[in-house]
């Protein structure tokens, strides 16, 4: 058996390769470089999940970075259990041709109630005070404290949010190396997620002084594993989820939706909250996918209402309802009664309020637990905040002083957000990216759901998947 590391570099496509990435154009001219058709939607979870299943999105069940939990009435994102994800896993498959194969899982999502071997992922502890203190779970639990000690205490707040950096990327790539030396697994799957962050604050824009600067510092983390990976007798497959591409409008479907007298919410302490057991219709925004959902019972000439109504919306490019969602791969019950499609320069938000005076006190926090939507502007300051160093400061002050303090610095102007994700690239420079040392046979198209067949082909060859596993583009022998 070949050991095998599967690098994911989020936001990674041809297009960002070159000059102010000398280590990632290297090992592209040493090997392969194949651009990847994508799922529907192209955003995080619903990608991972193809590519460790080999399946869409209809069939492993993760249809969103988030959902409707329908038997609670409430909308969730970032949830951890990889018991939530419907399939067979890559290192299952890999099981079934060495037993004594090891797998280890180092912050790709899903990464919790997992029968992969060794893990780790972002675990932040909730104290009851409300603060909210930097950790990380692994598997087994102890290894938490060798990385600790190794590394310090993981990131959080550089991992998301404003004040994200190349920090986070680097010490999951250095507990990758220390994964190495203790567990030395079969396959070693390692999630580096820095390169999203300024591609969705500025845009693809290569002239951006802050775009190169990420896509060096990427380029040098990245190259480092790699070097280290393939020294310890590792070849490498790297590849990404989606392509980043500029937007330049926000479309609150919710708003649109809550005029129609369709959505409601519940009033408390002066802010609006989103009450999905009472909506006749309301969007989870998520990038530029929304999966609307309608209260059950609702008639189909109401129905026929909301599609109309959304088909109206400026920025939606197509509402796929019930069965009509297989054209996507999406007919799951997860998803939306419909499912919305934002154009090419539109992303969809979750705000659903019409006056920011009586939007939620988490709209202005980092809180990608409460929001019922994905919010990028949590990547950015309040740009409305005058001196925003002080501003944090002070609100870190209070709480060191044993004060509770609402981070609230973040803006409700969804406007400054200028990259998206989630339809399938139109432009193959943009779309997601396989780049391997390995020797694989593979010809035509390929899609992020040949990643896990890929990925055993290269550690057990070709013949030992001949028989077992749909192989798609792959050619045996």
């Amino acid at each position: 058996m070949q050991r095998l590391l599967l690098l994911n570099i989020v936001g990674l496509t041809s297009r960002l390769i070159g000059t102010h990435t000398p280590n990632l154009a290297a090992f592209a001219g040493q090997g392969t470089l194949r651009r990847l058709n994508n799922v529907v939607p192209a955003v995080t979870c619903s990608v991972q999940a193809s590519m460790l299943t080999g399946l869409l999105p209809e069939q492993h069940g993760i249809v969103g970075n988030g959902w409707l939990f329908r038997e609670l009435a409430e909308v969730s994102f970032w949830r951890q259990s990889n018991r939530l994800v419907s399939g067979e896993r890559l290192w299952e498959a890999a099981k079934r041709h060495d037993p004594d194969f090891r797998c280890a899982n180092l912050f790709w999502w899903y990464n919790m109630a997992s029968s992969h071997d060794f893990g780790a992922t972002p675990r932040p502890i909730y104290k009851a005070d409300g603060r909210k203190l930097p950790d990380c779970h692994t598997k087994p639990a102890e290894w938490r404290d060798r990385l600790t000690t190794e590394l310090g205490a993981f990131p959080l707040f550089r991992f998301w949010g404003p004040a994200t950096s190349i920090e986070s990327s680097r010490w999951i790539a250095e507990a990758s190396k220390l994964a190495i030396a203790d567990f030395h697994p079969g396959l070693l799957l390692s999630y580096l997620p820095h390169l999203d962050y300024d591609l969705q604050r500025y845009g693809p824009d290569l002239q951006h002084p802050a775009v190169q600067q990420s896509l060096r510092d990427i380029d040098a983390v990245a190259g480092s594993l790699i070097a280290h990976a393939r020294e310890q007798g590792y070849r490498v497959m790297v590849v990404s989820e989606y392509g980043i591409t500029p937007v330049s409008r926000a479309v609150h479907l919710n708003r649109h939706l809550r005029e129609a007298g369709l959505l409601q919410v519940r009033h408390e302490a002066g802010a609006e909250i989103l009450d999905p057991s009472q909506c006749q219709a309301f969007a989870v925004a998520d990038h530029q996918i929304a999966h609307v959902y309608l209260q059950s019972g609702l008639g189909t000439r109401k129905a026929a209402e909301v599609e109309q109504l959304l088909r109206q919306v400026p920025g939606v490019a197509g509402v796929w309802q019930g069965r009509a969602r297989s054209e996507l791969g999406l007919n799951h019950e997860r998803a939306g009664d419909f499912v919305v499609l934002a154009e090419d320069d539109a992303w969809f938000s979750y705000y659903y309020w019409l006056d920011d005076a009586r939007a939620p006190d988490f709209a202005r926090t980092v809180d990608i637990h409460r929001k019922p939507g994905y919010d990028p502007a949590e990547l950015f300051i309040d740009p409305e905040i005058r001196f925003p160093r002080l501003a944090v400061a002070s609100r870190l002050g209070r709480r060191a002083l044993g004060m509770r303090s609402l981070m609230d610095v973040i803006g409700l102007d969804a406007s400054i957000v200028k990259g998206s994700h989630g339809l399938v690239a139109r432009d193959s420079e943009d779309a997601p990216l396989l780049i391997s040392d390995c020797d694989l046979a593979c010809e035509g198209e390929l899609s992020v759901t040949d990643i896990k067949s890929l990925a055993l082909q290269a550690m057990f060859g070709v013949d030992a998947i001949r028989t077992d596993l749909r192989v798609g583009g792959l050619v045996a022998g």
